[in-house]
Protein backbone atom coordinates (compact mmCIF):
# COMPACT_ATOMS: atom_id res chain seq x y z
CA UNK A 1 0.00 0.00 0.00
CA UNK A 2 1.36 3.72 -0.48
CA UNK A 3 0.76 4.43 3.24
CA UNK A 4 3.40 1.62 3.92
CA UNK A 5 5.65 2.95 1.12
CA UNK A 6 5.54 6.66 2.79
CA UNK A 7 5.68 5.40 6.28
CA UNK A 8 9.64 3.56 5.55
CA UNK A 9 10.16 6.52 3.33
CA UNK A 10 9.84 8.63 6.20
CA UNK A 11 12.25 6.24 8.46
CA UNK A 12 14.54 6.85 5.67
CA UNK A 13 14.05 10.45 5.28
CA UNK A 14 15.03 10.56 9.43
CA UNK A 15 17.64 8.31 9.16
CA UNK A 16 19.23 9.64 6.41
CA UNK A 17 19.34 12.89 8.30
CA UNK A 18 21.03 11.35 11.10
CA UNK A 19 23.98 9.86 9.43
CA UNK A 20 24.41 12.88 7.29
CA UNK A 21 24.29 15.78 10.21
CA UNK A 22 28.06 16.45 12.10
CA UNK A 23 26.28 18.97 14.84
CA UNK A 24 22.77 18.43 15.75
CA UNK A 25 20.06 20.21 17.66
CA UNK A 26 17.55 17.69 18.58
CA UNK A 27 13.84 19.33 18.16
CA UNK A 28 10.46 17.11 18.43
CA UNK A 29 7.71 17.17 15.56
CA UNK A 30 4.73 15.26 14.58
CA UNK A 31 4.08 14.23 10.98
CA UNK A 32 0.60 12.77 9.75
CA UNK A 33 0.47 10.86 6.70
CA UNK A 34 -2.97 10.81 5.33
CA UNK A 35 -3.53 9.07 2.07
CA UNK A 36 -5.87 10.03 0.00
CA UNK A 37 -7.10 6.38 -1.68
CA UNK A 38 -7.89 5.36 1.89
CA UNK A 39 -9.86 8.43 3.13
CA UNK A 40 -13.49 6.57 1.58
CA UNK A 41 -13.02 4.06 4.25
CA UNK A 42 -12.45 6.49 7.02
CA UNK A 43 -8.91 5.03 7.80
CA UNK A 44 -6.42 7.35 8.74
CA UNK A 45 -2.38 6.07 9.20
CA UNK A 46 -0.96 8.26 11.98
CA UNK A 47 2.98 7.74 12.39
CA UNK A 48 5.57 10.30 14.44
CA UNK A 49 8.87 11.01 13.01
CA UNK A 50 11.77 12.71 15.35
CA UNK A 51 13.20 14.47 12.83
CA UNK A 52 16.42 15.97 13.49
CA UNK A 53 17.61 19.24 12.13
CA UNK A 54 21.11 19.98 11.53
CA UNK A 55 22.42 23.46 11.69
CA UNK A 56 24.64 23.34 9.04
CA UNK A 57 22.73 20.06 7.20
CA UNK A 58 19.65 21.87 6.24
CA UNK A 59 19.95 21.49 2.48
CA UNK A 60 19.73 17.41 2.80
CA UNK A 61 16.77 17.18 5.05
CA UNK A 62 15.12 20.11 2.42
CA UNK A 63 15.64 17.81 -0.62
CA UNK A 64 14.97 15.01 1.06
CA UNK A 65 11.68 16.38 1.70
CA UNK A 66 11.34 17.42 -1.58
CA UNK A 67 11.75 14.28 -3.21
CA UNK A 68 9.07 12.85 -1.01
CA UNK A 69 6.88 15.05 -2.04
CA UNK A 70 7.29 14.64 -5.88
CA UNK A 71 7.26 11.09 -5.45
CA UNK A 72 3.89 10.48 -3.00
CA UNK A 73 1.58 13.13 -4.50
CA UNK A 74 -1.18 11.76 -3.19
CA UNK A 75 0.14 11.25 0.30
CA UNK A 76 -0.09 14.33 2.50
CA UNK A 77 2.37 15.56 5.00
CA UNK A 78 2.08 17.72 7.47
CA UNK A 79 5.20 17.98 9.85
CA UNK A 80 8.10 20.75 11.20
CA UNK A 81 8.01 22.49 14.06
CA UNK A 82 8.87 26.78 14.13
CA UNK A 83 12.30 27.13 13.79
CA UNK A 84 12.75 24.22 11.48
CA UNK A 85 14.86 24.60 8.31
CA UNK A 86 11.74 23.97 5.91
CA UNK A 87 8.22 25.38 5.63
CA UNK A 88 5.24 22.46 5.67
CA UNK A 89 1.46 22.38 5.00
CA UNK A 90 -0.55 23.12 7.72
CA UNK A 91 -2.43 20.17 9.03
CA UNK A 92 -6.74 19.48 9.00
CA UNK A 93 -6.92 18.84 12.18
CA UNK A 94 -10.78 19.11 12.26
CA UNK A 95 -11.31 16.41 9.55
CA UNK A 96 -8.65 14.00 10.82
CA UNK A 97 -10.35 14.01 14.29
CA UNK A 98 -14.02 13.21 12.32
CA UNK A 99 -12.63 10.54 9.96
CA UNK A 100 -10.58 8.86 13.51
CA UNK A 101 -13.51 9.07 15.57
CA UNK A 102 -16.03 8.05 12.79
CA UNK A 103 -13.65 4.35 12.11
CA UNK A 104 -12.93 4.04 15.78
CA UNK A 105 -16.87 4.46 16.30
CA UNK A 106 -17.25 1.80 13.79
CA UNK A 107 -14.91 -0.16 14.71
CA UNK A 108 -15.73 -0.75 18.64
CA UNK A 109 -19.34 -0.43 18.43
CA UNK A 110 -19.97 -2.67 15.27
CA UNK A 111 -22.17 -5.33 17.59
CA UNK A 112 -24.31 -2.36 18.95
CA UNK A 113 -25.65 -1.52 15.98
CA UNK A 114 -28.11 -3.91 15.43
CA UNK A 115 -30.00 -5.39 18.38
CA UNK A 116 -30.37 -8.79 19.40
CA UNK A 117 -33.31 -10.64 17.80
CA UNK A 118 -35.68 -10.80 21.05
CA UNK A 119 -35.30 -7.14 21.39
CA UNK A 120 -36.02 -6.56 17.71
CA UNK A 121 -39.14 -8.85 17.71
CA UNK A 122 -40.41 -6.96 21.77
CA UNK A 123 -40.13 -3.54 19.33
CA UNK A 124 -42.51 -5.34 17.01
CA UNK A 125 -44.71 -6.40 18.83
CA UNK A 126 -45.43 -3.23 20.77
CA UNK A 127 -45.77 -1.38 17.36
CA UNK A 128 -48.18 -3.52 16.56
CA UNK A 129 -50.21 -3.28 19.63
CA UNK A 130 -50.43 0.34 19.51
CA UNK A 131 -51.47 0.79 15.98
CA UNK A 132 -54.46 -1.55 17.18
CA UNK A 133 -55.14 0.23 19.98
CA UNK A 134 -55.40 3.53 17.70
CA UNK A 135 -57.36 2.16 15.51
CA UNK A 136 -59.67 0.95 18.00
CA UNK A 137 -60.05 3.75 19.79
CA UNK A 138 -58.34 7.24 18.29
CA UNK A 139 -58.73 8.67 21.70
CA UNK A 140 -55.97 9.50 24.49
CA UNK A 141 -56.38 7.20 27.80
CA UNK A 142 -56.22 11.07 29.39
CA UNK A 143 -59.75 11.73 27.52
CA UNK A 144 -61.24 8.35 28.23
CA UNK A 145 -60.43 8.84 32.26
CA UNK A 146 -61.67 12.72 31.97
CA UNK A 147 -65.37 10.83 30.23
CA UNK A 148 -65.63 8.35 32.69
CA UNK A 149 -65.18 11.41 35.33
CA UNK A 150 -67.64 13.84 33.98
CA UNK A 151 -70.06 11.14 32.67
CA UNK A 152 -69.97 11.93 29.03
CA UNK A 153 -71.09 8.95 26.52
CA UNK A 154 -69.88 8.30 23.00
CA UNK A 155 -71.24 7.04 20.08
CA UNK A 156 -69.21 4.84 18.16
CA UNK A 157 -69.50 3.87 14.19
CA UNK A 158 -69.79 -0.07 14.39
CA UNK A 159 -68.47 -0.34 10.86
CA UNK A 160 -65.62 2.45 11.10
CA UNK A 161 -64.90 2.04 14.40
CA UNK A 162 -64.84 5.97 14.91
CA UNK A 163 -66.51 8.70 16.42
CA UNK A 164 -69.75 9.39 14.45
CA UNK A 165 -70.48 12.89 15.33
CA UNK A 166 -69.09 15.68 18.43
CA UNK A 167 -73.02 16.20 19.32
CA UNK A 168 -73.07 12.52 20.81
CA UNK A 169 -69.69 13.89 22.99
CA UNK A 170 -72.29 15.53 25.52
CA UNK A 171 -74.63 13.75 27.80
CA UNK A 172 -77.30 12.33 26.66
CA UNK A 173 -79.51 13.69 28.90
CA UNK A 174 -78.43 17.10 27.79
CA UNK A 175 -78.83 16.26 24.02
CA UNK A 176 -82.25 15.53 24.71
CA UNK A 177 -83.34 18.49 26.14
CA UNK A 178 -81.36 20.93 24.65
CA UNK A 179 -82.05 22.65 21.24
CA UNK A 180 -79.44 22.66 18.75
CA UNK A 181 -77.93 25.75 19.06
CA UNK A 182 -75.59 27.91 16.57
CA UNK A 183 -72.42 26.31 18.77
CA UNK A 184 -73.84 22.91 18.67
CA UNK A 185 -74.56 22.83 14.93
CA UNK A 186 -70.95 23.89 14.23
CA UNK A 187 -69.98 21.33 16.56
CA UNK A 188 -72.20 19.00 14.56
CA UNK A 189 -70.46 20.10 11.24
CA UNK A 190 -67.06 19.32 12.45
CA UNK A 191 -64.86 16.20 11.37
CA UNK A 192 -65.41 13.87 13.90
CA UNK A 193 -61.42 14.06 14.65
CA UNK A 194 -62.02 17.61 15.25
CA UNK A 195 -64.92 17.19 17.35
CA UNK A 196 -62.78 14.72 19.76
CA UNK A 197 -60.06 17.63 20.46
CA UNK A 198 -62.03 20.30 20.64
CA UNK A 199 -64.29 18.55 23.46
CA UNK A 200 -61.40 16.78 25.03
CA UNK A 201 -59.96 20.21 25.47
CA UNK A 202 -62.91 21.54 27.41
CA UNK A 203 -63.23 18.10 29.36
CA UNK A 204 -59.49 19.03 30.55
CA UNK A 205 -59.76 22.62 31.29
CA UNK A 206 -63.03 21.67 33.33
CA UNK A 207 -60.96 19.02 35.09
CA UNK A 208 -58.20 21.87 35.80
CA UNK A 209 -60.49 23.84 37.19
CA UNK A 210 -61.88 21.55 39.86
CA UNK A 211 -58.54 20.43 41.06
CA UNK A 212 -57.57 24.18 41.27
CA UNK A 213 -61.03 24.59 43.53
CA UNK A 214 -60.13 21.50 45.39
CA UNK A 215 -56.43 22.76 46.05
CA UNK A 216 -57.93 26.22 47.12
CA UNK A 217 -60.79 24.67 49.93
CA UNK A 218 -57.60 22.15 50.77
CA UNK A 219 -55.34 25.04 51.48
CA UNK A 220 -57.76 27.28 53.25
CA UNK A 221 -56.12 29.46 56.40
CA UNK A 222 -56.30 28.94 60.19
CA UNK A 223 -58.80 31.69 61.54
CA UNK A 224 -57.60 34.42 62.84
CA UNK A 225 -58.40 37.03 64.89
CA UNK A 226 -59.10 41.13 63.54
CA UNK A 227 -56.33 43.70 64.52
CA UNK A 228 -57.64 47.05 65.64
CA UNK A 229 -55.41 49.72 66.46
CA UNK A 230 -55.16 50.35 70.58
CA UNK A 231 -53.02 53.28 71.50
CA UNK A 232 -50.49 56.03 69.61
CA UNK A 233 -47.93 57.08 71.44
CA UNK A 234 -46.37 60.55 70.55
CA UNK A 235 -42.65 61.91 71.87
CA UNK A 236 -40.03 61.66 69.38
CA UNK A 237 -38.75 64.51 66.68
CA UNK A 238 -38.23 62.14 63.79
CA UNK A 239 -38.90 59.12 62.09
CA UNK A 240 -39.09 56.07 64.01
CA UNK A 241 -37.05 53.61 62.39
CA UNK A 242 -36.62 50.25 65.24
CA UNK A 243 -38.16 48.81 67.46
CA UNK A 244 -37.30 45.86 70.31
CA UNK A 245 -39.16 44.10 73.29
CA UNK A 246 -38.06 43.30 76.43
CA UNK A 247 -37.86 39.60 76.96
CA UNK A 248 -40.01 40.07 79.96
CA UNK A 249 -42.58 42.06 78.09
CA UNK A 250 -42.26 44.62 80.44
CA UNK A 251 -41.22 47.79 78.16
CA UNK A 252 -39.92 48.13 74.90
CA UNK A 253 -37.12 50.52 73.10
CA UNK A 254 -37.80 52.53 70.01
CA UNK A 255 -34.93 54.77 68.25
CA UNK A 256 -35.70 57.66 65.47
CA UNK A 257 -34.11 60.30 63.53
CA UNK A 258 -34.19 62.30 66.81
CA UNK A 259 -30.87 60.13 67.44
CA UNK A 260 -32.48 59.30 70.87
CA UNK A 261 -33.59 55.88 72.32
CA UNK A 262 -36.54 55.85 74.80
CA UNK A 263 -37.66 53.27 76.94
CA UNK A 264 -42.14 53.07 76.96
CA UNK A 265 -44.17 50.86 79.62
CA UNK A 266 -45.74 48.62 77.66
CA UNK A 267 -48.94 48.67 79.90
CA UNK A 268 -49.75 51.96 80.08
CA UNK A 269 -47.36 53.35 76.81
CA UNK A 270 -45.49 55.79 79.43
CA UNK A 271 -42.38 57.30 78.66
CA UNK A 272 -39.86 55.19 81.11
CA UNK A 273 -36.72 56.65 79.92
CA UNK A 274 -34.40 58.79 77.24
CA UNK A 275 -30.77 57.62 76.20
CA UNK A 276 -28.54 59.79 74.14
CA UNK A 277 -25.48 58.78 72.87
CA UNK A 278 -26.01 58.09 69.45
CA UNK A 279 -24.85 61.39 66.96
CA UNK A 280 -27.21 60.30 63.85
CA UNK A 281 -30.43 58.34 63.07
CA UNK A 282 -30.66 55.16 65.34
CA UNK A 283 -31.50 51.99 62.69
CA UNK A 284 -31.17 49.19 64.65
CA UNK A 285 -32.13 48.09 68.24
CA UNK A 286 -32.22 44.43 70.11
CA UNK A 287 -32.34 43.60 73.59
CA UNK A 288 -30.35 40.45 75.41
CA UNK A 289 -32.51 37.76 76.86
CA UNK A 290 -29.35 36.45 78.40
CA UNK A 291 -27.64 39.50 79.30
CA UNK A 292 -28.67 42.58 80.68
CA UNK A 293 -27.66 44.31 77.77
CA UNK A 294 -29.16 46.25 75.03
CA UNK A 295 -27.39 47.06 71.34
CA UNK A 296 -28.02 49.63 69.32
CA UNK A 297 -26.74 50.74 65.66
CA UNK A 298 -26.91 53.87 63.93
CA UNK A 299 -25.83 56.03 60.65
CA UNK A 300 -23.25 57.22 63.08
CA UNK A 301 -20.99 54.21 62.01
CA UNK A 302 -20.87 52.92 65.64
CA UNK A 303 -22.51 50.05 67.19
CA UNK A 304 -23.15 50.57 70.94
CA UNK A 305 -24.02 48.19 74.26
CA UNK A 306 -26.23 49.45 76.83
CA UNK A 307 -25.95 48.20 80.74
CA UNK A 308 -29.35 48.34 81.19
CA UNK A 309 -28.69 48.56 84.72
CA UNK A 310 -26.54 51.76 84.69
CA UNK A 311 -28.06 52.90 81.79
CA UNK A 312 -24.81 53.60 80.16
CA UNK A 313 -22.89 52.35 77.48
CA UNK A 314 -20.23 49.73 78.17
CA UNK A 315 -18.59 48.91 74.90
CA UNK A 316 -18.79 50.18 71.90
CA UNK A 317 -18.16 48.16 68.50
CA UNK A 318 -15.75 49.89 65.46
CA UNK A 319 -15.30 48.83 61.71
CA UNK A 320 -18.33 49.86 59.38
CA UNK A 321 -17.29 52.29 56.73
CA UNK A 322 -20.62 54.15 56.16
CA UNK A 323 -23.65 53.86 58.28
CA UNK A 324 -25.40 50.63 59.73
CA UNK A 325 -28.96 49.93 58.64
CA UNK A 326 -30.08 46.67 60.60
CA UNK A 327 -28.99 44.59 64.24
CA UNK A 328 -29.53 41.40 64.91
CA UNK A 329 -28.70 39.25 68.03
CA UNK A 330 -28.34 35.56 67.96
CA UNK A 331 -30.37 34.27 70.77
CA UNK A 332 -27.84 31.72 71.69
CA UNK A 333 -24.49 32.80 70.97
CA UNK A 334 -22.92 35.65 72.07
CA UNK A 335 -23.22 36.90 68.74
CA UNK A 336 -24.40 40.32 67.19
CA UNK A 337 -24.40 40.82 64.00
CA UNK A 338 -24.73 44.49 62.00
CA UNK A 339 -25.18 45.07 58.54
CA UNK A 340 -25.56 48.71 56.39
CA UNK A 341 -24.54 50.72 53.51
CA UNK A 342 -21.11 49.41 53.08
CA UNK A 343 -22.55 46.28 51.30
CA UNK A 344 -21.29 44.16 54.29
CA UNK A 345 -22.43 42.25 57.50
CA UNK A 346 -20.11 42.07 60.42
CA UNK A 347 -20.13 39.80 63.05
CA UNK A 348 -19.13 40.47 66.80
CA UNK A 349 -18.13 38.96 70.05
CA UNK A 350 -20.36 41.08 71.89
CA UNK A 351 -17.85 40.48 74.75
CA UNK A 352 -14.87 40.96 73.21
CA UNK A 353 -15.95 43.76 70.52
CA UNK A 354 -13.82 41.51 68.38
CA UNK A 355 -14.31 41.37 64.31
CA UNK A 356 -15.27 37.74 63.87
CA UNK A 357 -16.41 37.64 60.64
CA UNK A 358 -16.73 40.53 57.56
CA UNK A 359 -19.51 38.80 55.22
CA UNK A 360 -19.15 40.61 51.71
CA UNK A 361 -20.58 39.83 48.75
CA UNK A 362 -23.46 42.00 47.84
CA UNK A 363 -23.50 44.63 45.74
CA UNK A 364 -25.46 47.29 47.36
CA UNK A 365 -26.44 48.22 50.66
CA UNK A 366 -27.30 45.44 53.14
CA UNK A 367 -30.87 46.94 54.34
CA UNK A 368 -31.96 43.97 57.13
CA UNK A 369 -30.27 41.21 58.25
CA UNK A 370 -31.91 38.03 60.90
CA UNK A 371 -30.35 35.20 62.92
CA UNK A 372 -31.62 32.03 62.91
CA UNK A 373 -32.24 30.30 66.22
CA UNK A 374 -31.91 26.81 65.22
CA UNK A 375 -29.04 26.89 62.69
CA UNK A 376 -25.61 28.90 62.57
CA UNK A 377 -27.11 30.38 59.88
CA UNK A 378 -26.92 34.63 58.94
CA UNK A 379 -29.98 35.65 56.81
CA UNK A 380 -28.95 38.88 54.90
CA UNK A 381 -31.57 40.87 52.15
CA UNK A 382 -30.39 44.34 50.29
CA UNK A 383 -30.63 46.65 47.88
CA UNK A 384 -29.34 44.51 45.00
CA UNK A 385 -32.76 42.38 45.00
CA UNK A 386 -30.59 39.38 46.61
CA UNK A 387 -31.03 37.56 49.54
CA UNK A 388 -28.10 35.57 51.27
CA UNK A 389 -27.89 32.62 53.63
CA UNK A 390 -24.70 32.63 55.41
CA UNK A 391 -22.92 29.61 57.42
CA UNK A 392 -22.49 31.39 60.29
CA UNK A 393 -19.32 29.06 61.40
CA UNK A 394 -17.14 29.23 58.46
CA UNK A 395 -18.65 32.90 57.53
CA UNK A 396 -18.83 32.29 53.99
CA UNK A 397 -22.54 32.42 51.19
CA UNK A 398 -24.19 29.17 51.15
CA UNK A 399 -26.79 29.93 49.27
CA UNK A 400 -28.19 32.92 47.19
CA UNK A 401 -31.88 33.70 46.64
CA UNK A 402 -32.48 36.18 43.57
CA UNK A 403 -36.29 35.56 43.06
CA UNK A 404 -36.85 39.27 44.23
CA UNK A 405 -36.82 42.23 41.64
CA UNK A 406 -36.11 44.98 43.83
CA UNK A 407 -34.75 46.13 47.01
CA UNK A 408 -34.98 43.86 49.90
CA UNK A 409 -35.86 45.61 52.73
CA UNK A 410 -37.18 43.66 55.20
CA UNK A 411 -36.35 40.16 56.65
CA UNK A 412 -38.63 38.06 59.27
CA UNK A 413 -38.14 34.53 61.16
CA UNK A 414 -40.89 32.97 62.52
CA UNK A 415 -40.35 31.10 66.38
CA UNK A 416 -42.32 28.39 65.00
CA UNK A 417 -41.13 27.08 62.44
CA UNK A 418 -37.63 26.60 60.23
CA UNK A 419 -38.14 29.19 57.42
CA UNK A 420 -37.58 33.03 56.87
CA UNK A 421 -39.49 35.12 55.16
CA UNK A 422 -38.51 38.09 52.98
CA UNK A 423 -40.17 41.17 51.68
CA UNK A 424 -38.96 44.10 49.18
CA UNK A 425 -40.87 46.22 46.52
CA UNK A 426 -43.43 45.34 43.22
CA UNK A 427 -45.85 42.53 43.10
CA UNK A 428 -45.92 38.86 44.48
CA UNK A 429 -43.54 40.90 46.76
CA UNK A 430 -43.19 38.70 49.92
CA UNK A 431 -42.06 35.58 49.71
CA UNK A 432 -42.00 32.05 51.99
CA UNK A 433 -38.45 30.26 52.08
CA UNK A 434 -37.39 26.88 53.80
CA UNK A 435 -34.36 27.35 55.67
CA UNK A 436 -31.33 25.95 55.63
CA UNK A 437 -30.96 25.98 51.62
CA UNK A 438 -33.60 28.91 51.05
CA UNK A 439 -36.35 26.37 48.94
CA UNK A 440 -39.04 29.04 47.66
CA UNK A 441 -42.47 27.72 49.26
CA UNK A 442 -44.89 30.93 48.53
CA UNK A 443 -45.28 34.18 47.13
CA UNK A 444 -47.18 36.94 48.63
CA UNK A 445 -48.65 39.70 47.57
CA UNK A 446 -48.32 43.32 48.68
CA UNK A 447 -48.80 46.03 46.19
CA UNK A 448 -46.10 48.70 47.76
CA UNK A 449 -42.99 49.26 48.90
CA UNK A 450 -42.16 46.76 51.89
CA UNK A 451 -40.51 48.43 54.94
CA UNK A 452 -40.82 45.78 57.41
CA UNK A 453 -41.81 42.16 58.18
CA UNK A 454 -43.14 40.22 61.52
CA UNK A 455 -44.36 36.92 62.41
CA UNK A 456 -45.48 35.79 65.86
CA UNK A 457 -46.28 32.92 67.66
CA UNK A 458 -49.92 31.99 66.05
CA UNK A 459 -48.86 32.44 62.42
CA UNK A 460 -49.67 35.49 61.62
CA UNK A 461 -47.57 37.34 59.30
CA UNK A 462 -47.62 41.76 59.11
CA UNK A 463 -46.49 43.65 56.55
CA UNK A 464 -45.88 47.40 56.81
CA UNK A 465 -45.61 49.96 53.50
CA UNK A 466 -44.21 53.00 52.65
CA UNK A 467 -47.47 54.15 51.65
CA UNK A 468 -49.18 53.27 55.00
CA UNK A 469 -50.85 50.64 53.81
CA UNK A 470 -50.05 47.25 56.18
CA UNK A 471 -51.49 43.41 55.69
CA UNK A 472 -52.06 40.53 57.48
CA UNK A 473 -51.33 36.83 55.88
CA UNK A 474 -52.38 33.54 57.87
CA UNK A 475 -48.09 32.55 57.49
CA UNK A 476 -48.44 29.08 56.27
CA UNK A 477 -50.81 29.21 53.40
CA UNK A 478 -50.03 32.93 52.53
CA UNK A 479 -53.44 34.01 52.00
CA UNK A 480 -54.29 38.02 53.40
CA UNK A 481 -56.90 37.40 56.08
CA UNK A 482 -56.91 41.43 57.25
CA UNK A 483 -55.83 44.96 55.42
CA UNK A 484 -55.67 48.51 56.59
CA UNK A 485 -53.71 52.05 56.22
CA UNK A 486 -51.76 53.96 58.58
CA UNK A 487 -53.62 56.96 59.47
CA UNK A 488 -51.66 60.09 60.65
CA UNK A 489 -51.47 62.33 63.89
CA UNK A 490 -52.89 65.56 63.24
CA UNK A 491 -50.90 67.90 61.68
CA UNK A 492 -48.88 65.34 59.82
CA UNK A 493 -48.98 65.26 55.93
CA UNK A 494 -50.61 62.86 54.25
CA UNK A 495 -47.69 61.69 52.92
CA UNK A 496 -46.13 60.64 56.26
CA UNK A 497 -48.26 57.87 56.28
CA UNK A 498 -45.26 55.42 55.89
CA UNK A 499 -44.44 52.36 58.20
CA UNK A 500 -40.93 51.78 58.73
CA UNK A 501 -41.13 49.09 61.54
CA UNK A 502 -42.80 46.67 63.51
CA UNK A 503 -42.73 44.16 66.43
CA UNK A 504 -44.68 41.81 68.03
CA UNK A 505 -44.74 41.32 72.05
CA UNK A 506 -43.50 38.38 73.71
CA UNK A 507 -47.61 37.00 73.90
CA UNK A 508 -48.41 37.65 70.16
CA UNK A 509 -51.07 39.77 71.05
CA UNK A 510 -49.96 43.44 70.60
CA UNK A 511 -48.10 44.85 67.45
CA UNK A 512 -46.02 47.52 67.83
CA UNK A 513 -45.15 49.82 65.08
CA UNK A 514 -43.05 52.75 64.16
CA UNK A 515 -44.63 55.53 61.90
CA UNK A 516 -43.30 58.44 59.42
CA UNK A 517 -45.29 60.73 61.46
CA UNK A 518 -42.90 60.16 64.22
CA UNK A 519 -45.17 58.24 66.55
CA UNK A 520 -45.70 54.74 67.51
CA UNK A 521 -49.21 53.05 67.00
CA UNK A 522 -49.67 49.78 68.95
CA UNK A 523 -52.66 47.09 67.11
CA UNK A 524 -54.00 44.28 69.71
CA UNK A 525 -55.67 41.06 68.83
CA UNK A 526 -59.34 41.49 69.22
Amino acid sequence: MQSEKALSFGRDLCTGCVLQCTSTVLRESTMQVYDNREQQSNRVLFFQVDIVVAREGGENAREHFTSFKKSYVNVQVVGGERGSNFRTHAPDFAELTRAHLASKVRTEYQDAMVLPDVIQAQQRTGIASLADRSKANPRSDILQDLEEQLGVKTKQNPRQGETSSAVALRPVAAAKAQPRSESNLQKALMRPEEAVHDTGRSMLNSALVRKKELAQQQMKPAYHPPWKLMRVISGHLGWVRCVAVEPNNQWFATGAGDRIIKIWDMASGELKLSLTGHISTVRGLAVSARHPYMFSAGEDKLVKCWDLETNKVVRQYYGHLSGIYALSLHPTLDVIVTAGRDASARVWDMRTKTQIHVLGGHRGTVASVECQESDPQVITGSMDASVKLWDLAAGRCMTTLTHHKKSVRALAIPPHEFTFASGSAGGRNIKKWRCPEGTLMTNMTHDAIVNTLSVNADGVLFSGADDGSMKFYDYATGIPFQSANDIVQPGSLDAEAGIFCSSFDQTGTRLITGCADKTIKIYREM
